[in-house]
């Protein structure tokens, strides 16, 4: 049987060289499995894409709340938006409409 002097060097000597391979082995499996590296760089593109939406999502809020201020403050741009998208008119004004 082995003194213990002599299970120490032993286990000095070959538990690295365990672990070592063991990692050797386990690491790639772990890295190339579909929850490792192709995962996170599905991820890392995805963040980009909610990135870029929402920096287009802050410009429009950003255009939204200049017409809101616009619709607030002035009243020429109000009679603007009521002319061209709801088709307004003023009651002293007269409507011709043409045939194409």
């Amino acid at each position: 049987m082995r003194s213990s002097a002599q299970l120490a060097q032993f286990l000095e000597r070959t538990l690295p060289m365990a672990i070592l391979a063991v990692a050797f082995v386990g690491a790639p499996f772990l890295i190339f499995q579909p929850e490792g590296l192709p995962r996170m760089r599905a991820l890392e593109k995805e963040l980009t894409e909610v990135t870029t939406e929402n920096a287009e999502l802050r410009r429009d809020v950003s255009h939204l709340r200049v017409q809101v201020q616009a619709l607030r403050d002035d009243p020429a741009a109000v009679e603007r938006i009521a002319r061209d998208q709801l088709g307004l008119v003023r009651k002293s004004e007269v409507v011709f409409q043409f045939r194409r």
